[in-house]
């Protein structure tokens, strides 16, 4: 795992000595994703250079030094990631008389290209990676993304130049960059609780999407070369919902099929160089993938769990009873309130742009324990998007079916009354629930239910459900807020799936996938993820609906695996995910900080945010009298970014 950039200056006026300059800056502010090794290449005749990281993974020797050439001298590359299936792929090219000089996953990658195209070597990896690569001979610039998105890559025009890197920062730091804020891009944000690609919180900077190559040519007219778009290779999106024909597999395969090459997507990632490790929160998704790890590990595997003082978000007792059933070597830190809050400080530099998912406090904790022993790490992210497991799949169908039935102006009045009962009341009728079973912020959800009871499509709801602020172009000045209902009709089966190919292509690169890659490369640690394997999601797509969701019970196909390799009674109750009580500290020791960044006075002089419905929440949340613990964590994050990378 590393970390990239580059430039591609069309001008071509600039000396060599100076491109290097430039290049190493660039590369320096990357040096938390590759402690090992730094390099860079220039061509001033082409005005390319090319940056490098290096966490050295795989052929811990010089081989795997980069940017690496081909052998035939046509291709450079700065290459992030890793490709899991390189040993088979090497294997092919030395048969057809290929030369490897060692057997680093960068090299195999790039003398397939050589050998096979871009194209058919992309179509034969499996891998999650994010690589710049040089055409020497058709002097021509390709930017390339892994099919889900699991590695960044952030790409912009400033002037005739170029920029591209694995993180903000970098960008940043070449002297032609000029970064205001996108304030439809922060519109978006506030709605997502991230930056939803492929925008950037920067005018002119993109993401480039999942699955897609963005190809310059150097050579053509200057308007044509910075007219080049990105073009899809693969669309998880399409295996949703390209075919309406559903596989008619029986149970038995399709449990067959999804243990196979769950077992063989573990394996792939098993392979390194160094100590390796898991995640292990307690919950289904990351305990399928440690079992399958540990039936493949002759030794113990490493597992790493972070334990909270909150009973409501503590599962650590379950991830050691887990950990024992499985014969692990298991490790658990009990983080406090304190250590927590801590690393909030921090976050707006790791994160680079506002990110506001606050699971991002414990995953940065969990990688900081786990880097401690090892520099891989698998955890089992993704699991929800590919079998069906939050409970939007379930409740969007049910609810689309029941609502059509009650007129439009009747939903009104219920929504109506349903906001009328103090947050207060709500709070008191769950109280007697068990804590395993009781609804967290019971009147934040009853306010978001009345709303969505008076949307009309299933598309509607499903975005409603999703959203943080409703209407965030009421919050930030100047923006618009380009979020609509398509107008599709989503009906029977495809609801689901339509859910699932939308959270797969959106909520996940933009918000899950962001989270894993900056917490775990701030401290070194390569993350990797078999649930993402591109295999295991075209077999699941194919499947119908109750392949996921089965008589109420999510994730179906899933626990069937899981029973094959793990008592399901160890994770069978519910699951609260990582998490902090956020709004506990802002109404706590998080205080004093929260005034300072939410000042009227503050907020004004920004000239980003209106301060009024801020104020409103702030003094609600601080009296008690409603929770909106999310919607200012939203807030503050961007404040807190604007602060950390003096933005004006």
């Amino acid at each position: 795992m590393c970390g990239i950039n580059g430039f591609l200056d069309l001008r071509r006026s600039t000396p060599g000595e100076d491109l290097t300059d430039v290049v190493v800056r660039m590369t320096t502010t990357l040096v938390h994703r590759g402690p090992d090794a730094s390099g860079t290449w220039v061509d001033a005749d082409a005005g390319i250079a090319l940056g490098h990281r290096r966490l050295a993974i795989i052929d811990l020797t010089e081989a795997g030094a980069q940017p690496m050439h081909s052998a035939s001298g046509r291709y450079v590359i700065s290459y992030n990631g890793e490709i899991y299936n390189a040993i088979d792929l090497a294997r092919e090219l030395t048969a057809s008389a290929r030369q490897l000089r060692g057997h680093c996953d960068t090299e195999v990658l790039l003398e397939a290209i050589d050998a096979w195209g871009l194209d058919r070597a992309l179509e034969r990896s499996n891998g999650m990676f994010a690589f710049a690569l040089w055409d020497r001979r058709e002097r021509r610039l390709h930017l390339v993304r892994d099919r889900l998105g699991e590695k960044p890559l952030y790409y912009g025009w400033m002037g005739d130049t170029l920029l591209f890197a694995s993180e903000l920062k970098s960008l940043r730091a070449h002297p032609a960059f000029c970064g205001s804020v996108d304030r439809d891009a922060l519109t978006a944000y506030f709605r997502a609780n991230c930056v939803p690609g492929p925008r950037s919180i920067y005018q002119g900077v993109r993401k480039l999407p999942p699955g897609s190559i963005l190809t310059v040519e150097a050579d053509r007219a200057r308007d044509r070369a910075r007219a080049a778009v990105p073009v899809p290779y693969w669309s998880a999106f399409d295996a949703y919902t390209d075919d309406p024909r559903r596989s008619s597999m029986s149970d038995t395969d399709a449990i067959d099929a999804a243990d196979e090459l769950l077992l063989d997507a573990t394996r792939m990632r098993l392979r390194s160089d160094v100590p390796l490790g898991a995640f292990l929160s307690g919950g289904l998704d990351s305990t399928v993938v440690v079992a399958l790890m540990q039936r493949q590990s002759t030794e113990p595997v490493r597992t790493f769990t972070i334990g909270s003082p909150s009973a409501t978000y503590d599962e650590a007792d379950r991830a050691a009873e887990i950990a024992s059933r499985l014969g692990t070597d298991h490790t658990e830190l009990t983080v406090t309130a304190d250590e927590a809050i801590a690393v909030i400080p921090r976050l707006a530099r790791i994160f680079d742009e506002p990110f506001a998912d606050s699971s991002q406090i414990p995953t940065l904790l969990m990688a900081e324990l786990a880097r401690r022993d090892v520099t891989v790490t698998l955890s089992g992210d993704g699991g929800d998007e590919v079998f069906g497991g939050y409970q939007r799949y379930r409740w969007v169908p049910k609810l689309a079916h029941w609502l059509a039935r009650i007129p439009a102006g009747s939903r009104a009045v219920v929504a109506r009354a349903l906001l009328r009962v103090p947050p207060s009341v709500w709070d008191g009728l769950v109280a007697p629930l068990p804590t395993s079973v009781r609804p967290r912020i019971p009147s934040t959800k009853v306010a978001k239910l009345s709303k969505i009871a008076t949307l009309d499509s299933p598309e509607a709801m499903y975005r409603g459900l999703a959203a943080h602020w409703d209407d965030p172009s009421a919050l930030v000045i100047g923006g618009t807020d380009d979020e609509h209902d398509n107008g599709d009709a989503w009906d029977g089966d495809e609801i689901v799936h339509r859910m699932m190919a939308l959270d797969t292509t959106t909520f996940l690169p933009d918000d899950i996938l962001v989270k894993v890659d900056r917490t775990t490369m701030s401290v070194s640690l390569e993350g990797r993820i078999p649930f993402l394997d591109h295999r295991l999601i075209e077999l699941v797509a194919a499947l119908p609906e109750s392949m996921k969701i089965r008589n109420g019970e999510s994730k179906w196909l899933l626990r069937r695996v899981l029973e094959r390799h793990v008592p399901d009674k160890l994770v069978s109750g519910p699951k609260s995910g990582f998490g902090v009580p956020l709004g506990e500290w802002l109404r706590g020791p998080l205080r004093p900080w929260v005034d300072d960044l939410l000042s009227p006075a503050v907020l004004q002089r920004q000239g980003y945010l209106r301060a009024e419905p801020v104020t409103r929440m702030w003094d609600e949340h601080r009296s008690g009298r409603r929770d909106w613990e999310y919607h200012l964590w939203d807030v503050l994050m961007f404040q807190s970014w604007l602060e950390a990378w003096d933005v004006a």
